[in-house]
């Protein structure tokens, strides 16, 4: 007779399409029981220490009873309901701390660029994809109304044009094909589709590291792109500071400032996207954050936004942006999912972002990386290592090899870790709440895999 285990295994081969996997999945896939604090509890009996947060969205852990109890609260009240025509105060609140909770928009001069317009979606990629689209009709409403923007280089005859995006190559932005078109073309996961989905502009990505010295040479193709083609570019999209999926690589936040003044010197709108690093990750509270003063237009956050709760998201904007959408030919936001603004993820984003203000964030995330730095250093003498980096509660270790999942997945559980490497990467984004012995046992596997010629 088969055991529970077995029977689960063996439905989940039959039936479940995981991702980024084949059909059946050949891949090794290890039942889970439950998960509390930062262990993952499998149905055979072992406990694994959570190096990813669970693609880095459960930074406070899992179980965690202030979010269970928020989410109590809320399904006694209600699970969900539509929001158009309708609203609640879980919505209204979490709109008002995520507007609060922005440190740039605390010194922002001009009440017009402050980012406090939120429309709440209900995942990351999702998220991007309205940021996109409240770009494009941005500039539609704009030729249509015959408004002007005062910094704009351009005729109004042009606007018509501004229908592309720039960004830069090692992004990702999501899954959706919006997204997909402005991920990395060449060697991010989506060159597949790359003949339909729309043909973006793409220029080299930054090269100056976080803490190295600024040099202009790293922005002039941006600089030139934008001189050259501003009058079709609508927007530029990127991760600040951080570019995640695409090759987890830290850049200088200089790079932000000069892009925002070419941004507003040519009239292009400027989209971060904080998906993965929003909440505290790289050790401010935005990756935004590590360049004072630097606004975008348009803002992405999701994942953290839950505390990995739920399946959430937010894009916000400015009084400036938004304007311009009553004025346009539609009057209104072309977009509005079934599940937006779903009461019981406000409720439980509220707690999660309650909890995260109760953290001395510098100090835990100081703490965090101060150990990857050190327990990770051992890995830049192995010669299978191409990099080594730690910015906040991420930790790399770039191999020079692609790095064999159907191997090693096995053999990192089999240490009592769950950690999830893809490409040549090897990383670990913990949840905030790790111990220094539960730290401890992720690096000293990652310095095991990375020292030994079986990858």
């Amino acid at each position: 007779m088969s055991s529970p285990i077995d029977l689960i295994q063996k439905l989940d081969q039959e039936h479940v399409w995981h991702p980024y996997a084949a059909m059946p999945n050949s891949d090794p896939c290890f039942p889970i029981k439950s998960a509390s604090g930062c262990d993952i509890h499998l149905m055979d009996g072992r406990t694994l220490t959570d190096g990813m947060s669970s693609w880095w969205a459960c930074i406070h852990g899992y179980n965690h009873p202030i979010m269970n109890q928020a989410a109590k609260d809320q399904i006694d009240k209600m699970s969900h309901m539509m929001f158009g025509g309708l609203t609640h105060e879980p919505a209204v609140s979490l709109a008002k701390t995520l507007a609060d909770t922005l440190p740039a928009n605390q010194t922002c001069q001009n009440e017009n660029e402050r980012l406090d317009k939120v429309f709440f979606s209900d995942s990351g990629s999702v998220s991007v994809e309205v940021a996109m689209k409240m770009a494009l009709q941005y500039h539609y409403n704009l030729i249509h109304t015959g408004a002007s923007s005062s910094t704009t280089t351009t005729t109004t005859s042009s606007r018509p044009r501004k229908s592309k995006f720039l960004t830069i190559r090692g992004g990702y932005h999501g899954d959706t094909f919006e997204a997909m078109s402005v991920c990395d073309p060449v060697n991010g996961m989506h060159h597949l589709f790359q003949s339909i989905i729309p043909e973006q502009i793409f220029c080299s990505r930054p090269e100056i590291k976080f803490d190295e010295p600024w040099d202009e040479i790293d922005i002039q193709e941006v600089s030139r792109t934008m001189e050259d083609r501003h009058d079709e570019i609508a927007a530029v999209i990127l991760e600040p500071i951080v570019q995640g999926a695409g090759g987890m690589r830290f850049y200088s936040p200089q790079y932000l400032h000069r892009l925002r003044e070419l941004c507003d010197e040519y009239n292009i709108l400027l989209i971060f996207d904080e998906i993965a690093t929003g909440f505290g990750r790289t050790g401010k509270l935005f990756a935004m954050d590590h360049a004072p003063g630097v606004l975008p237009d348009i803002l992405c956050v999701g994942k953290a936004l839950s505390g990995g709760f739920l399946s959430f998201a937010a894009t916000i904007t400015s009084l400036k942006i938004a304007n311009v959408f009553s004025q346009g030919p539609a009057g209104v936001l072309m977009h509005g999912p079934t599940f937006m603004a779903n009461p019981l993820a406000c409720a439980v984003s509220n707690a999660s972002l309650d909890i995260l203000k109760s953290y001395d964030l510098p100090k835990m995330i100081g703490s965090i990386e101060k150990q990857l730095i050190e327990e990770l250093e051992p890995c830049k003498e192995s010669p299978f290592v191409q990099d080594v980096r730690v910015l906040g509660g991420i930790g790399v270790v770039e191999m020079k090899e692609p790095i064999d999942m159907k191997v090693m997945q096995s053999k990192i559980v089999e240490e009592g870790v769950w950690l999830r490497p893809f490409g040549k990467l090897l990383y670990t984004m913990p949840p905030f709440i790790i111990q220094k012995h539960e730290l401890r046992k992720i690096t000293k596997v990652m310095v095991s895999i990375a020292t030994r010629r079986i990858r």
